[in-house]
């Protein structure tokens, strides 16, 4: 005590301190008003599950009974509560984490803007919408539902909330209402009643019917206070009078504890009765830190080392701080920087890791990189709302990989697999005799004169230059009906490559009618099949090939094929023969038809027209004969380099069959089916553990989806190929990492033909076992399960082996029908069954297991009575279509398609957890549809650095607990160091992690690396008042700030943010602190959220320059406009949360275009209406391609001399720079406006601009218009312009 009076003492003898500390505060909010933090985490909860929202609806009525004091603290942690309920403790805090940065507040705002365009009846707290009639009263549905069925159903969102139990056929009651009122509760629970009887489909939207006054604090951004020139005069000197401060921006606790080693908080905590001196003390310590003279280049050259041995010297629970105040105020900690000393241990380290990170990661000295679980966060790309759903997506796998029992190293090295489905394309077998081939690039005399040698590949060419080898590199085969309209043109672009020596060989199959009796004289594909097949024996294919190329001549463009045309060729070109015995019935010419129609089946490549590339089918919107000859080319240039490498590496030599060693490649199936391959993918979430089971229904019946699950799979008994479990002999190879779940009714044949073919398949596989659940196509009793109580039984009570082959025989129709038939089930026993124990079992009255299974298909798979389906690792394959074929080579397509993307890579890691064979399977299995449900991103990076000793900054995770490892590499001097020190801040208190912060310098600095102080807007938790009252919002606060320097204030904000500055009296443009009373606080708001795109025409691939867009709602149609840029297509249209509808603009942008498909929107892509709807922060990008009318194609939308009468800013400006008449037109007229631009910035140009306003205004009769820049212009200068209209 008497040490510190001392320093007090000697200080107050010494000086005195002058003026007040100044300071800059900075806050933006949105323009809607401040939705309740009870909706916005039911949105969070949505995004976990529906049934998670459904849930907390239910729940969160307790709320308001909750015995709590009715103060926004205790009703906040209310919410908390009853939202934990479903939630672990990351998910909580990722919750909190959400509700800070108020990111669902968009998602609620969007659907209170879906129910003003609705709009809502007067007077109403909540209201109903039936197929677009409205209704306050409960009372009254009745009546609208009566009639609902005559009006069509009203559009659902992707983010609508559907009741779980509904029937798809019935109306469609959508509730508005605000979740967390009486009145919603109880209107809420007799919609319930009447959805579970199936008498509607009930939707929630959120609608608060009294909105708060209070706006939205939004978080997320970036403050700069940048250090300004001042070689010019930028700085008004109009004295700024009353000035609104806003008085709850600077709290006595705010300011850093720690100036030049003194600890202030910790000070006022043991002296309290010298608080005034205290704070006179730490007034002039930061006063004498915030020095600002300008440093000496000697001086400047090593801050970025000193900053971060300085750093670096700091405990590494405090490091992270430290980082943060110097990067952040840097200008005034320079000069305390320079006099630190930088050991050799820490600039050697740091120098051999930037090796590493240039090599390895393209890092250069002073660049910045964050991985999180080794995913690359872009800083400069991915705002924090992306980095939100990063976190949220990593918490949900890792939580359900140490759910499984995984955990530490194994569960991040699990994490880093790449097992996202791959984009390779698959091939289907083309070495069918169905295949016509027309020529062969080996053996046909007319490519004698190229060379033979594979050897060729490999010799220097040009770019571009497709080489010309006698080797059938490149096959091109056309499945096509004869009489399709489109044949004709394919087969001129066939015909093309062929006439030009392209080294393609070429294919072609014709399907057509393959009836035993079809008469070519009735059939025009059949006719042109046989006249191929005649000529081809009485010449060659490729003279038959020219043949139906004189056949096609024949037909008129748009018409189709008729038998006349084939039959005048024949005549023509043969005249002696006979046109019945080449075409009619009894045909001897009758080659391939039957088989091009088996192949064409078999291989599944789905509808005709069908183009395969060395047996990959080209997508449909490549088959335009435009399309397809440029496709084709780059085909060939592609796989030439793929060819070469094989060549080169020794894989395919001279005395190999080309052909063969493609059709070898691992990508070559014998059937593509594409409900397998579709890239929208449903998985069942296999996490749950639970020791129930489906033999006990009543227990069942209780569970919730994942639970069901669970005792779905704990109940399984698999076949496999070896027949054996793990429980009769254990061996660590045969863990299978392919299980199939097979779905049907087995009393059914479509159910048993699935299950026989997953069986015949399982035969030639040993990474297959299977199992099965059963879905009755009619309530179940004891005859119309037999087949299925014989499955059940057979897995319950034999051996593995003997109850593979029981139930193979089960599959087989004629054992069906004998049961059917009355016949007893032990005649179709297999040797070394157990027949007791069997029968025992069968006759059993207890049918839980079907009662299950049946309520599983339907509440979780979603699939109707009997309907089949297949679940492979977790995929949900189906509903599979009546009569849908699914047969042997779809399984086989399936297992290669898991084991190449995921199933080897799993069980090669799980192998080494050492599990038993079956609890190992069952492993690779949940991880497998864990790892694969992701959303597809970016591939994970490996890294390993050299070393950490010296340079890097580490916090390690707590014990035993799930853990994100968190790399961040950074310039401690960077504006990337002022963003992710805050950053990492935040995510500390968030998540456990395992955090390295490896330090890239940069060497021989010559100029000052930051002249900027900074402030990164961002909170782990909404904060109180002392009161218990929400705090204001998060703002920027720059405390204790010098006040010689002039600073200009700019926002960082995600870029899809429109912000503009709302209050202030001062120039945040130039902002000197020496002449401010106390505080400057710069008040923003959130105007828009951009809505961008492209636009793309398909017939030319240009955009359409000048084409106008517009967006609006149903009841107001033009809101904004926009128009497409011709770099790229690019167009930008300002909107904010809710559902838009895009629309071509009236004009000759809607008389000329139609919006031919979209990509990114919410509306499906047939609908007539383009809807997009904006429901959160983040950046939303759409892709739109338009089309010319059939009637337009000449016409120029730029065109000169048009009559089209369209308003808006373009228009304005074509108007007021030509009068809208043309050149020679123009003329002065009374009528003429003058238009003139302008862009200010800052106060005294402001001035500049109102006196060359006033100036123009006295000097000119002509009727003016001025333009300005609205994000650039002041408050002051906005509130006065309105004055001035």
């Amino acid at each position: 005590m008497g040490i510190l009076i001392a320093i007090l003492g000697a200080w107050f003898s010494c000086s005195f301190v002058e003026g007040d500390s100044k300071a800059v505060t900075t806050s933006l909010t949105t323009k809607w008003s401040s939705t309740p933090l009870l909706l916005e985490t039911s949105e969070f909860l949505s995004e976990e599950s529906q049934e998670k929202f459904w849930n907390f609806v239910e729940a969160s009525q307790n709320i308001r009974t909750a015995g709590h004091d009715g103060s926004d603290h205790s009703t906040y942690h209310e919410i908390l509560k009853v939202a934990s309920q479903s939630l672990s403790p990351l998910q909580q805090n990722l919750l909190k984490f959400s509700l800070s940065l108020r990111s669902y507040s968009a998602t609620v705002q969007a659907f209170q803007q879906i129910a003003a365009d609705e709009p809502p009846p007067e007077g109403c707290m909540l209201f109903f919408a039936v197929h677009g009639e409205k209704t306050c009263e409960y009372d009254s549905l009745g009546t609208l539902l009566k009639a609902a069925s005559e009006r069509p159903k009203p559009f659902l969102f992707r983010g609508d909330h559907t009741y779980p139990a509904f029937n798809p056929d019935s109306p469609v009651v959508i509730l508005y209402a605000e979740i967390g009122t009486e009145d919603f509760y109880r209107v809420h629970k007799l919609l319930v009643k009447k959805a579970e009887a199936g008498e509607i489909t009930y939707v929630l939207r959120h609608y608060i019917a009294n909105p708060s006054k209070e706006k939205v604090y939004l978080s997320g951004y970036g403050v700069e206070l940048a250090i300004k020139s001042t070689e010019y005069k930028a700085k008004d000197d109009t004295q700024v009078k009353g000035t609104d401060v806003n008085a709850t921006v600077i709290d006595e606790d705010d300011p850093i504890d720690e100036v030049q080693g003194f600890l202030f908080g910790k000070l006022r905590q043991l002296y309290p009765d010298l608080n005034e001196e205290l704070k006179e003390l730490r007034k002039h310590l930061v006063e004498s830190t915030n020095e600002m003279a300008p440093l000496k280049v000697w001086q400047l050259q090593d801050l970025s080392f000193q900053t971060a041995a300085r750093i670096l010297a700091a405990p590494s629970v405090e490091a992270l701080m430290v980082m943060k105040d110097l990067s952040q105020n840097f200008p005034t900690k320079a000069r305390a920087i320079t006099k630190t000393v930088v050991s050799l241990e820490l600039r050697t380290e740091i120098e051999e890791n930037q090796k590493y990170f240039k090599g390895t990661l393209g890092l250069q000295p002073g660049d910045s990189a964050l991985f999180i679980n080794g995913l690359h966060i872009d800083l400069d790309t991915q705002d924090i709302f992306s980095l939100f759903d990063v976190l949220r997506n990593e918490a949900r796998v890792m939580e359900g990989l140490h759910s499984l029992g995984i955990e530490g190293f194994s569960l991040h090295n699990i994490l880093k697999l790449n097992i996202q489905p791959s984009d390779s394309d698959y091939a289907v077998d083309i070495r069918s005799p169905a295949i016509l081939w027309i020529n062969n690039l080996e053996v046909d005399s007319r490519y004698n004169s190229w060379p033979s040698s594979v050897q060729e590949l490999l010799r220097p060419t040009f770019p571009g230059v497709i080489r010309q080898i006698r080797k059938n590199f490149h096959n091109f085969v056309l499945i096509v009906d004869p009489t399709h309209e489109t044949t004709a043109e394919l087969l001129n672009v066939a015909e093309m490559f062929l006439s030009n020596h392209i080294p393609l060989r070429i294919g072609l199959v014709f399907v057509v009618n393959d009836c035993d009796d079809v008469d070519g004289l009735q059939d025009p594909g059949v006719a042109l099949l046989r006249v191929y097949n005649y000529v081809a024996q009485e010449m060659d294919n490729n003279y038959a090939f020219q043949t139906v190329m004189s056949i096609y001549n024949k037909v008129k463009t748009g018409d189709q094929l008729k038998v006349e045309h084939v039959v005048s060729v024949l005549e023509k070109e043969y005249p002696y023969v006979e046109v019945n015995s080449v075409l009619g019935i009894d045909s001897a010419y009758d080659q391939n038809r039957k088989a091009a129609r088996s192949y064409y089946e078999q291989t599944g490549v789905g509808s005709l027209p069908v183009v395969l590339f060395n047996g990959m089918p080209f997508q449909k919107d490549q088959l335009d004969p435009d399309d397809l000859e440029t496709v084709t080319m780059h085909k060939i240039l592609e796989t030439t380099s793929i060819f070469q490498r094989a060549v080169y590496l020794g894989e395919l030599s001279n005395d190999q069959d080309v052909v063969e060693y493609i059709m070898n490649q691992p990508n070559v199936v014998p059937r593509i089916n594409s409900r397998i391959l579709m890239s929208d993918r449903e998985y069942l979430d296999l996490t749950a553990m639970n020791n129930f089971y489906v033999d006990d229904f009543a227990r069942f019946s209780t569970l919730d989806s994942r639970e069901k699950t669970a005792a779905i799979a704990n109940s399984m008994t698999y076949l496999t190929k070896r027949g054996m479990s793990s429980k009769e002999i254990y061996d660590d190879s045969f863990i299978r990492p392919v299980t199939f779940w097979i779905v049907g009714d087995f009393d059914k044949p479509s159910g048993r033909q699935l299950l026989y073919d997953a069986i015949k398949h399982q035969k030639s596989s040993n990474n297959v076992r299977i199992s099965m659940i059963n879905n009755p196509s009619e309530d179940p009793n004891s005859s119309n399960t037999v087949v299925a109580k014989a499955i059940w039984a057979a897995l319950q009570t034999q051996t593995s082996n003997n109850a593979k082959n029981f139930i193979t025989k089960m599959a087989k129709e004629e054992v069906a029908k004998a049961l059917e038939a009355g016949a007893d089930i032990l005649e179709f026993a297999v040797g070394g069954m157990d027949t007791n124990i069997f029968k025992e079992a069968f006759e059993s009255p207890k049918v839980d297991f079907v009662l299950s299974h049946a309520i599983y298909c339907r509440d979780v798979l979603k699939l109707k009575k009997g309907q089949r389906a297949v679940i492979s690792n977790g995929r949900i394959i189906g509903p599979l279509e009546d009569g849908e074929m699914f047969n042997q080579d779809d399984f086989h397509l399936l297992e290669n398609i898991i084991l190449k993307t995921s199933g080897q890579k799993i069980k090669s890691q799980i192998q080494q957890l050492g599990f038993e064979e079956d609890l190992a399977s069952d492993l690779v299995m949940k991880v497998d549809a864990l790892l694969s449900a992701q959303p597809k991103g970016e591939a994970r990076i490996e890294y390993h650095f050299f070393e950490e000793r010296h340079s890097a900054v580490k916090l390690r995770p707590k014990e035993g607990e799930t853990y994100f490892d968190v790399v961040a590499i950074v310039d401690p001097v960077t504006r990337d160091a002022q963003r992710l020190a805050p950053l990492l801040l935040v995510l500390n208190q968030l998540i456990n992690m395992n955090l390295r912060v490896f330090m890239n310098c940069q060497s021989k600095l010559s100029d000052m690396p930051l002249k900027s102080f900074y402030r990164y807007v961002l909170e782990p938790e909404i904060s109180f008042t002392a009161e218990n009252t929400f705090a204001s919002g998060p703002i920027a606060k720059f405390l204790d700030m010098p006040q010689s320097p002039l600073f200009t204030l700019n926002l960082n904000t995600p870029e899809s943010w429109m912000v503009e500055s709302v209050r202030t009296p001062y120039d945040l443009d130039n902002i000197y602190l020496e002449e401010v009373d106390n505080i400057v606080a710069a008040e923003y708001e959130l105007e828009y959220l951009l809505l961008e795109g492209h636009c793309y025409d398909i017939t030319t691939g240009q955009p359409p320059r000048g084409l106008q867009f517009t967006l609006g709602t149903s009841t107001n149609p033009v809101i904004v406009d926009t128009i497409v840029m011709a770099n790229l297509g690019y167009f930008q249209l300002k909107a904010n949360p809710g559902a838009w509808t895009l629309r071509l603009r009236k004009g000759r942008s809607e008389d000329i275009y139609r919006i031919y498909s979209h990509d990114g929107t919410d509306s499906p892509p047939e609908a007539n209406e383009v809807v997009v709807v904006l429901n959160n922060f983040k950046s939303k990008i759409i892709k739109v391609k338009v089309q010319k009318k059939l009637d337009m194609m000449n016409e120029d939308l730029l065109s000169d001399g048009t009559s089209e009468n369209e308003s808006g800013f373009w228009e304005s400006l074509k108007w007021g720079f030509t009068g809208g008449q043309k050149k020679e037109d123009v003329k002065q007229d009374k009528d003429d406006v003058l238009n003139i631009f302008s862009v200010a910035s800052g106060h005294l140009y402001e001035r500049f601009l109102r006196i060359m306003m006033l100036s123009v205004l006295k000097h000119t009769k002509t009727p003016l218009k001025f333009w300005f820049l609205k994000n650039y212009l002041s408050p002051t200068f906005k509130r006065r312009s309105k004055e001035l209209r």
